[in-house]
């Protein structure tokens, strides 16, 4: 037994977190992907069969009131809250992510000064953001400009209206300076929208803490909502009553059952709905949530960075020098929680590890990743994933 094994033996009986990997569906696969999408929490396959068989089957439309569907949006909103340091009645779950940076981003542009005319937008963000800010600008009338998040305080004028930037990046997993950037826009007199997709349930947010305007975030990562789970937004109480949605649907109405022709805003951040929540994704997540409950993000964020940084040691010590290098920065106020490492054969190499019992991911043209989820990713299988890849790379 190496020494890097007794160590991870250790690490994982000292580990408080350790306990809850009961509360999920795994199996002997070293599962490295929950920055893709999150393992399955044991409790909700049970929730799903009492929503279809007794909520939808026997009570039916009954179950808008009597089984809570109605309020399901703000009130598992609520439950997010916390896990990106939120006060309750800011955030509203439904749609998708790329939904929610449309409705964050254009109300962030209606928000702002009319005289000022450009939108920034983090240069190295995931495609749909790119794209989705790029249709916000022309629908808006303002120019767009793509920057890299370190160029952005230099980037700020009195033009600019609004910017867009991911709070993690989701190819090379660097965390980005949130406070500071926030900062920077407000001092700029412009509006900051942050995409959490790759944060939210793996480290400190501070949402409130740092004076974020909007941000939304997707449920299928960190937070284990499961696949296509409804993506939230969240709006600042004090834009709620200026939060102009670009799309104003019946669900978020001030009286949805007026059935009126004129549209009228509910108060506060039921302003972010649109259409029926879709029920049965969202009571997933609710109930995928729980595991939250008695969980403390601080003590996340400290395994987050005790894996990461025991994977980069078990990688140096497993592979030839020179062979791959890491992409994600070695600062852990600079590291998300996940693991990027570059080599020629990528995409044959993850191949040759999923064969091996090891599940990351591949992104084009020569990138690994390896998300770790401190909720139920342990030591053991890290050193595992570390020992498997030097053997494919012999």
């Amino acid at each position: 037994m190496s020494e890097l094994t007794v160590r991870a033996e250790k690490l994982d009986a000292a580990d408080e977190l350790a306990p809850l990997r009961s509360r999920f569906v795994l199996d002997e696969v070293v599962y490295l992907d929950g920055n893709s999408l999150g393992a399955l929490p044991a409790n909700v396959p049970a929730r799903i069969e009492d929503v279809v068989r007794r909520q939808w089957g026997e009570l039916r439309i009954r179950s808008w009131d009597e089984s809570g569907w109605w309020t399901a949006p703000e009130r598992i909103g609520d439950r997010i809250a916390p896990l990106v340091g939120a006060a309750p009645g800011q955030i509203v779950v439904g749609d998708s992510t790329s939904v929610n940076v449309f409705k964050a981003l254009v109300a962030a542009v209606r928000m702002a000064d009319p005289a000022r005319d450009e939108i920034l937008v983090d240069a190295t963000t995931f495609p749909t953001d790119g794209y989705i800010a790029e249709s916000a600008a022309r629908m808006t009338g303002r120019g767009l400009r793509p920057v890299t998040p370190a160029e952005v305080p230099s980037a700020l004028s009195d033009r600019t209206a609004a910017v867009l930037l991911n709070h993690v990046d989701y190819r090379s997993g660097r965390l980005h300076d949130l406070p500071s950037l926030t900062a920077a826009i407000h001092a700029s007199g412009a509006l900051a929208v942050w995409d959490l997709c790759h944060s939210a349930g793996a480290l400190p947010v501070g949402l409130d803490e740092h004076g974020v305007d909007l941000a939304v975030g997707c449920t299928y990562k960190y937070l284990n909502g499961g696949p296509g789970s409804p993506a939230y937004l969240y709006v600042r109480r004090d834009l709620q009553d200026r939060f102009d949605s670009p799309l104003p649907g019946w669900n978020s109405h001030a009286e949805p059952f007026g059935m009126s022709q004129s549209y009228a805003p509910a108060p506060g951040a039921l302003r972010g709905r649109v259409g029926t929540p879709d029920i049965l994704s969202m009571l997933a997540l609710e109930a995928a949530l729980e595991i939250w409950d008695d969980v403390s993000v601080a003590a996340v964020r400290a395994k987050s960075l005790a894996l990461t940084d025991f994977f980069l040691e078990c990688v140096t010590a497993y592979t030839e020098p020179g062979r791959i290098t890491s992409v994600t920065p070695d600062a852990h106020e600079e590291r998300g929680s996940q693991i990027a490492l570059r080599c020629p054969d990528a995409g044959d190499v993850m191949k040759q590890l999923i064969d091996r019992g090891v599940v990351g991911d591949f992104r084009n043209p020569d990138v690994l990743r390896f998300g770790f989820s401190p909720l139920y990713v342990s030591f053991a299988e890290t050193e595992r994933a570390a020992r498997a890849l030097g053997e494919v790379l012999g």
